[in-house]
C-alpha cells in the first residue's frame, strides 16, 4: 500500500481538504510508473481503462480497505494519461465513467484571487454549478464558498446522497472547494455537505444556485441560464441611450403570486404571465411594471424579502428561461421591468446563508451587527470582501441574464445605520464612534458604480425612508450613487391629509406643500406602493372618507395629484380600480369590481387617461428635477382647499396648469391667475362622466382676461368639480 495509514484514513472519514492529491492517477515518487486510487463505497472491482492512447496500460485497482478504497500501479506509463474508471457492483452491475480526480480545477488563479480583492463581477459564472466540458467531457463543475470547513463535499442522487464519495479540494488559501463531476448534466439535484470545524455535518444548498427545487424543498438544480434566445436587442440599446431623469416613469408594482389568479390557490406561470400583464400594462399606459422580489424565497408570506436563493427566479412559476421570456414580452412590448432586490438582510434558515461554514460567514458574528431586530433575519457582512462580492455580482446577474432594467433596493435605511431600530446598548458605533454603517455606505457606492457602468440605462432606486443626505447624487459628490429615491415623506404626508374629512382640510394643507421644500434635494419616485395596502392599513379606497360617490372621488383627485406632481410614479396593483379590500396575498386582485358599478372602471379608466396624458407631456416629467419645471400659482386658498401649480419644462415649454379642488363644494367662477393670454383647454378632469364623477367643469376651454391674479397679468374664471382636478393647457 502506497498510502500512509494517516493518508487513508483521511479518506476513511472524509476529512481530506484535497482529496485531488491522493485520488486519481499520480506519477509515483520515483518517476517509475504511476498510481491509480478511488474511493468507491460498495464496489467490489474497480479497473483503469485509457480513453485516447489505447497503448496506454489498464490497470485492475486493488481493494485495501474493506470500505472501498481501491488502489493499483503501473511501471508501463511513466507519466499520466487520461483514463476511465470501469466499476463493478454486487449483483453484477457495472459503470464506466471518467474519474472526477482526474481534472485541473475549473477555477484559475486570477478568479480566486479577484474574489478574494472582491472584485470579480462575474464570480456567477465561476462558482454555483456550470456544464462544462473539459478535455471534450461533458459534466458538472461545482464550486462554493466555505473557508472555515474541514471537508466539503457535493451530494446528491448520483451518489446516494453520499458525502464521502465527492469530496472537492480547497483552492489554496481562499476558501474556494472544487470538482468537477463527468457524466452529470441539466436537472441534477444537489446540495453541499458540509463538516465544521467542529465536526458536525451540514447539509446546504448552493448559494449560487440558478435554479431549486419549488419549495419547501430546497435542492438545487443544474441550470443552463444561458440557452434563452432574447430579442430585445432594440429595448436595449434604446434603454442605453435613455436619460432616465429627464423620461416619463410610471411604474406598476406587481406581486407576481396574487395578480392573477386561474382558480383559488392556482397561479399563472411566467410564459402565461406573459401576454396577459403585457396587454393589460400596455392598455393602462404604464411604462415600467416592478415585481415584488423574484428571487426564490422559502417563506411565502414574506412575500419575497425572505431570500434564500440570490441568484434564481423562484421555482413556483417556472424555469429560468420561462422567467426569462417574460422579461423578453415585456420589454417587446415596450414595458421597461424592475425588481425589488434585498441585499439588506436573509432568513436564518439552517439550510441557507446562515452560519454557512459552521461559523458567521455572510452575516457578522455579534447579534448587535448581524441580527435584524424587526424582521428576525440575519445582516449581511458589507466589509468582508466575499460578502461584498457575492451581493454586487448579484445585482449585475439580474441585470445581464435577465435584461432588468433597474432595481428597487429594499430596506437601504436599516443598512444605514447600526442603531436602526435598536435600543441602547444593542448595537456597536463605527470607528469614529458614529451610528453610521461605513462598510454598508462603501458597499452601497460601489454596487451602484458598478451597476450603471457594467448595464447601460440600468437604474436603481432606494427604498430609503430617512433623511441620509445624497442618496441620488454621485459618489464623487458625496453621494450614494442611485439615480433615484422612493419619496416616503410625500406619501405619508399625502395619504395623511386625504383621510382628513373636507372640512378639517383647511389646517392640513400644508401636508401637500411640504413636499416642495425638500423635493430638490433628491431625485424623487412617488410611490403608492404594497407597503401601503397591507398590515391593517386597509386599502387606499378604505382609507377615504365620505358616501361611496365622495370616496371614489377622493381617490381619482389622489392618483390625479401623484400623476401631476413632479417626480416618477409608482402604484400597487389593485389601486387603479379602487380595490376595496386590502391587499391578500393569497389571493388575486378583485378584478370582479369592474362589473360592479361605474366607479371602479372608471378609476381604471381614469389611471389609463393620466398615463396617456403624461406621457403626451414633457412638461410632467421633463423636467421633474429642475427648479424650472414646477412653480405655485397659488398654495395659500386654505379656506378653499384649493390648490394649483404649474407643470413644464426646464425651458418653459409646454406649461400645463394644474388645479385642485379638495373639497366636496362646486366652485363655479374661481378666478385664477395663468402664465400666458389667450385660450386654455382642459385637457383633464378628475371629475369627468365617465371616471364615475358628476361631469362638472368648463365646457372644454376658458379664455383668460387681462385681469392681473396671483402674479400674473392674466386670469380665467373656472369651474372647479368637487374634489377634483383639473388640468389647463393654452392653445
Amino acid at each position: 500500500m502506497i498510502l500512509t495509514r494517516e493518508e487513508l484514513d483521511s479518506l476513511l472519514r472524509a476529512e481530506n481538504r484535497s482529496p485531488h492529491q491522493l485520488l486519481g492517477m499520480h506519477p509515483l515518487g520515483d518517476g517509475s510508473g504511476v498510481v491509480v486510487r478511488a474511493f468507491l463505497p460498495g464496489a467490489t472491482k474497480v479497473e483503469i481503462v485509457p480513453v485516447h492512447e489505447k497503448n496506454k496500460p489498464r490497470i485492475t485497482l486493488k481493494k485495501i480497505d474493506p470500505l472501498g478504497v481501491f488502489e493499483g500501479v503501473s511501471k508501463e506509463s511513466k507519466a499520466v494519461y487520461a483514463y476511465d474508471l470501469v466499476v463493478s457492483y454486487d449483483g453484477g452491475a457495472q459503470r464506466q465513467f471518467r474519474d472526477p480526480y482526474s481534472f485541473l480545477p475549473t477555477l484559475g488563479e486570477m478568479d480566486v484571487y479577484l474574489f478574494g480583492q472582491g472584485n470579480e463581477l462575474r464570480i456567477y459564472d465561476k462558482l454555483g454549478s456550470h456544464l462544462r466540458s473539459p478535455d471534450g467531457v461533458s459534466g458538472v463543475s461545482f464550486a462554493v464558498w466555505a473557508p472555515n470547513a474541514q471537508r466539503v463535499s457535493v451530494v446528491g442522487d448520483f451518489n446516494n446522497w453520499d458525502g464521502r464519495v465527492h469530496s472537492m479540494r480547497i483552492l489554496g488559501s481562499s476558501g474556494i472547494w472544487e470538482i468537477f463531476i463527468p457524466g452529470l448534466g441539466e436537472g441534477t439535484l444537489y446540495k453541499y455537505e458540509i463538516k465544521t470545524l467542529q465536526g458536525h455535518l451540514t447539509i446546504k444548498t448552493d448559494p449560487y444556485a440558478t435554479f431549486y427545487e419549488v419549495p419547501p424543498k430546497n435542492a438545487a438544480i443544474v441550470w443552463d441560464n444561458q440557452k434563452f434566445k432574447w430579442t430585445d436587442a432594440d429595448w436595449l440599446e434604446k434603454r442605453g441611450q435613455r436619460d432616465p431623469l429627464r423620461s416619463a416613469i410610471s411604474i406598476y408594482e406587481v406581486h407576481l403570486g396574487s395578480w392573477q389568479k386561474k382558480a383559488a390557490f392556482e397561479g399563472y406561470s411566467y410564459r402565461e404571465l406573459a401576454d396577459l400583464l403585457a396587454d393589460y400594462v400596455r392598455k393602462l399606459g404604464f411604462t415600467h411594471v416592478e415585481f415584488l422580489p423574484v428571487a426564490e424565497h422559502a417563506f411565502y408570506p414574506s412575500w419575497g424579502y425572505q431570500v434564500t436563493g440570490f441568484y434564481a427566479p423562484t421555482s413556483r412559476f417556472g424555469t429560468p428561461e420561462d422567467f426569462q421570456y417574460l422579461i423578453n414580452h415585456l420589454h417587446e412590448a415596450g414595458i421597461g421591468v424592475l425588481i425589488d432586490w434585498v441585499p439588506a438582510h436573509f432568513p436564518r434558515d439552517d439550510w441557507a446563508l446562515a452560519q454557512f461554514d459552521g461559523t458567521a460567514l455572510y452575516e457578522h458574528e455579534d447579534p448587535r451587527k448581524g441580527a435584524h431586530q424587526d424582521w428576525g433575519t440575519l445582516i449581511f457582512n458589507y466589509g468582508r470582501h466575499e460578502v461584498r462580492n457575492f451581493l454586487i455580482a448579484n445585482a449585475i446577474f439580474w441585470c445581464e441574464r435577465y435584461h432588468i432594467d433597474g432595481l428597487r433596493v429594499d430596506a437601504v435605511a436599516s443598512m444605514l445605520y447600526l442603531d436602526y431600530s435598536r435600543k441602547e446598548g444593542e448595537w456597536i458605533p463605527n470607528q469614529f464612534g458614529g451610528r453610521e454603517n461605513l462598510e454598508a455606505v462603501e458597499f452601497l457606492r460601489s454596487c451602484n458604480h458598478h451597476v450603471h457602468t457594467q448595464c447601460p440605462g440600468v437604474i436603481t432606486v432606494a427604498e430609503e425612508s430617512t433623511a441620509w443626505p445624497l442618496v441620488t447624487r454621485p459618489p464623487y459628490l458625496g453621494g450614494l450613487g442611485f439615480n433615484f429615491k422612493w419619496n416616503m415623506g410625500w406619501m405619508h404626508d399625502t395619504l395623511n391629509y386625504f383621510r382628513k374629512e373636507p372640512v378639517h382640510r383647511k389646517y392640513h394643507q400644508n401636508d401637500l406643500t411640504f413636499a416642495m421644500l425638500y423635493h430638490h434635494h433628491e431625485n424623487f419616485i412617488l410611490p403608492l406602493s404594497h407597503d401601503e395596502v397591507v398590515h391593517g392599513k386597509g386599502s387606499l379606497l378604505q382609507r377615504m372618507t365620505g358616501d361611496d360617490w365622495q370616496r371614489f372621488a377622493n381617490l381619482r383627485a389622489l392618483l390625479a395629484y401623484q400623476w401631476l406632481f413632479p417626480g416618477k410614479k409608482l402604484l400597487f396593483m389593485g389601486g387603479e380600480i379602487g380595490q376595496s379590500s386590502e391587499w391578500n396575498a393569497n389571493a388575486a386582485v378583485d378584478w370582479w369590481l369592474l362589473s360592479a358599478g361605474p366607479y371602479h372602471v372608471g378609476t381604471q379608466r381614469m389611471v389609463e387617461d393620466l398615463n396617456r396624458l403624461y406621457q403626451a407631456h414633457p412638461g410632467l416629467w421633463e423636467g421633474d428635477f429642475d427648479h424650472e419645471g414646477f412653480y405655485w400659482i397659488d398654495c395659500t386658498d386654505v379656506e378653499s382647499s384649493v390648490l394649483s401649480f404649474v407643470r413644464q419644462t426646464k425651458y418653459g415649454q409646454d406649461p400645463l396648469a394644474v388645479v385642485l379642488n379638495l373639497t366636496p363644494v362646486l366652485r363655479n367662477n374661481y378666478r385664477l391667475g395663468l402664465p400666458r393670454a389667450g385660450v386654455w383647454k382642459e385637457v383633464f378632469n378628475s371629475d369627468c362622466e365617465s371616471y364615475g364623477g358628476s361631469n362638472q367643469g368648463n365646457l372644454g376651454r376658458v379664455t383668460t382676461e387681462p385681469m392681473p391674479m396671483h402674479g400674473h397679468a392674466q386670469s380665467a374664471p373656472l369651474t372647479l368639480p368637487p374634489l377634483g382636478i383639473v388640468v389647463l393647457q393654452p392653445e
